[in-house]
């Protein structure tokens, strides 16, 4: 229990704190008195959360799926916001850099491990049935996903590698986002139409990144590494919290996409449709996107080998 000078100290406080900005101490120190007390439950809104999941089908596994989806976009959100910050920071403080990289590099270590359940956390032919009632649906309209790409690096760096050379800083936020890499992937290469998914993607958040890729430019992760002073730049620590995030990002995690995919996708030697369309065989290898964050860390054998090894070991397990 504090004693009554502690208390009074903590009230003159106070009363400091509220008359700084004009308000009144007593109209705070009444709805104290009166205000309930904090419990768990509500300040998470437990029961609002538990209450989010809506299966389509009566499938048990499938519920299963919807949760998990929803940690995933959860944990998007934690990495938005060590992103964010490293992209607001003026400092250029490289320890800030560092912790706030490692947090992100924590995430995905989390989300990449937890792979697992998707990839043998549900049976194969409940999965193949109720998959059907999420048409057109697809994880590959995670916006939020696509928000860790633009604030991580510039948009010149997610046009697909082999049209990359064709498009520069010098190119309007609106052209080079035209040609952004994943749009390939809902996007049938013979007639060039759109599927519905990306169409229902590309309507409700097209406005959204565009303007968010605005604000992050000259300021993403990788254009905050290339401002700071030359010594900071060769931080030891910093290049492999970097190319940490390169990977997990890069490699990591779109492989476990392919694990996933080849347990419930695969028949044979014919793939099976994804539910948006997406033709994830061509557009999921790291090797065959070559996205890459932070060009400049790499040697040129490193980026001409991007992800090769994981896509051998995917296609050619038996080398």
């Amino acid at each position: 229990m504090k004693n009554k000078k502690d208390i009074e100290e903590r009230i003159s406080k106070l009363e400091e704190k509220y008359k700084d900005s004009g308000q009144d101490l007593n109209s705070y120190l009444d709805g104290l008195l009166y205000q309930r007390y904090l419990t768990y439950w509500d300040y998470i809104h437990l029961d609002t959360l538990l209450s989010l999941q809506a299966p389509k089908t009566h499938f048990p596994d499938e519920e299963i799926f919807i949760m998990y989806h929803q940690i995933t976009e959860l944990y998007f959100k934690l990495i938005l916001h060590e992103q964010k910050q490293i992209v607001d920071d003026k400092t250029q403080n490289v320890d800030f850099f560092i912790e706030k990289t490692n947090r992100i590099n924590s995430y995905y270590k989390v989300l990449i491990s937890s792979f697992s359940i998707m990839i043998k956390g549900m049976e194969r032919e409940q999965f193949l049935k109720y998959r059907m009632a999420l048409l057109p649906a697809s994880g590959f309209q995670s916006a939020q996903y696509r928000m860790i790409e633009i604030y991580a690096t510039p948009m010149e760096n997610l046009i697909h590698h082999t049209e990359r050379t064709l498009f520069s800083s010098k190119n309007s936020i609106e052209e080079l986002y035209e040609q952004i890499y994943w749009k390939k992937g809902a996007t049938d290469l013979a007639t060039g139409d759109k599927t519905l998914t990306l169409k229902q993607f590309e309507y409700r958040y097209t406005p959204r990144l565009v303007r968010i890729a605005k604000q992050v430019k000259e300021s993403t992760i990788y254009n905050k590494y290339q401002q700071l002073p030359t010594a900071s730049k060769k931080n030891k620590e910093l290049i492999a919290a970097l190319k940490n995030l390169d990977i997990n990002a890069n490699v990591n995690w779109p492989l476990m996409h392919m694990g996933s995919a080849h347990r419930y996708l695969k028949k044979g030697n014919t793939p099976i449709d994804a539910t948006g369309g997406t033709n994830w065989k061509d557009f999921l290898p790291p090797s065959f996107q070559k996205i890459i964050f932070f060009p400049e860390l790499y040697t040129k054998q490193e980026l001409n080998d991007w992800g090769k090894q994981w896509a051998d070991h995917i296609f050619n397990p038996e080398k």
